[in-house]
């Protein structure tokens, strides 16, 4: 008779990618769980694993296994898990995917207040560029930007923001501003990796959508490494104007032909679908939605206060020009009879 246990052993094998990494993290010789699942395909009569000194791969028969028990495994350890929240207190162990440049886009200490606030939740962050396979690594929620495709699986739009051409002052010293969507085939423009030698940047104009072929010299397959070299003035990058809002308030990068955009990109909290969400999960999602809310209402009111103090400060400066002005147009005619006076004398 097959063994619960050595099909919990079996999930954890491949959630893990290794004997080895699953022993670390359920504690056991690796030797053991080997030994374990041999018995599991013993007694199911089929092979669930390829095995080779380098990899770890399931067999047809396996993922199909693995598809099937997976869901109703997690089901149970997050019953288990709701049964020590009765307090209402979120807890457990998280597995979080996100792109590899998450942590340069949003706040580190941002996991320091989230622990701060739910001491018994375990974080572990996967980063990786790749869709990671939410059942098969065992991800508890993936952050995703972009546009989603559909699936099966349930995603909670957490920010959207909108994307823009934006260049250096520097740049625009040297090279000039483009006037025109076309001006930009003579610019040093930056983009993502590519095979092509020229790239399409597809926006919305005044007119409508436009498109326009430009031949970027310099390539970087991140938005935070773009963004960075648009601001050393390498060239003007089409960017998320969120990802770019402190550059553009400090001046380090300016908006180049405003009136186009492309299409608004979202950021996802992205899950498995499941009847009751565990609480931990729930937690981190709540959390980073009011981080980003607040963020974006903080930097619009930020945004609001500096354009009035601007304001201000034009309308002092208008003032002061105003009444120099004035008191030069009053001491000019009394000069002017100071001279007459003197010279009839």
């Amino acid at each position: 008779m097959v063994d619960l246990n050595d099909i919990w052993l079996f999930v954890h094998v491949v959630r893990s990618g290794s004997f080895a990494a699953a022993g670390r993290k359920l504690s056991m010789p690796p030797n053991t769980i080997s030994r374990r699942l041999q018995a599991l395909e013993a007694g199911l009569g089929v092979r669930l694993l390829q095995r080779s000194t380098r990899q770890l791969n399931m067999t047809a028969a396996g993922r199909e296994f693995f598809e099937r028990c997976a869901p109703g495994l997690e089901d149970i350890e997050h019953a288990s898990a709701s049964l020590t929240e009765s307090n209402g207190e979120p807890s457990g162990s998280l597995r979080v995917a996100a792109p590899v440049d998450f942590f340069d886009n949003f706040s580190i200490e941002w996991m320091h207040e989230f622990m701060r606030l739910y001491p018994k939740v375990q974080l572990e962050f996967v980063l990786n560029d790749g869709r990671a396979d939410l059942i098969a690594e065992g991800i508890d929620l993936a952050f995703r930007g972009g546009v989603l495709p559909d699936s099966s699986l349930v995603a909670k739009k957490l920010v959207e923001s909108h994307r823009g051409l934006v260049a250096s002052p520097r740049y625009l010293e040297r090279f000039g501003a483009p006037q025109t969507l076309s001006d930009l085939v003579e610019h040093a423009c930056l983009a993502t990796s590519q095979a092509s030698q020229h790239t399409t940047w597809k926006l919305e104009g005044p007119q409508g959508p436009e498109t326009v072929r430009v031949n970027p010299r310099l390539c970087i397959n991140t938005a935070q490494g773009q963004l960075r070299a648009a601001r050393a003035g390498l060239g003007i990058a089409l960017l998320p104007t969120m990802l770019a809002s402190e550059d553009l308030r400090n001046g380090t990068l300016v908006h180049i032909l405003p009136d186009y955009q492309r299409d608004a990109m979202g950021l996802y909290a992205v899950y498995v679908h499941r009847r009751q969400l565990p609480s931990a999960v729930s937690a981190l999602i709540d959390f980073f939605a009011d981080k980003l809310e607040r963020g974006i209402a903080d930097k619009g009111e930020q945004v609001c206060q500096e354009h009035f103090a601007r304001e201000e400060a034009a309308k002092k400066a208008a003032a002061a020009v105003a009444t120099q002005t004035s008191r030069a147009g009053k001491k000019a005619p009394a000069d002017s009879r100071e001279r007459r006076e003197k010279a009839v004398a």
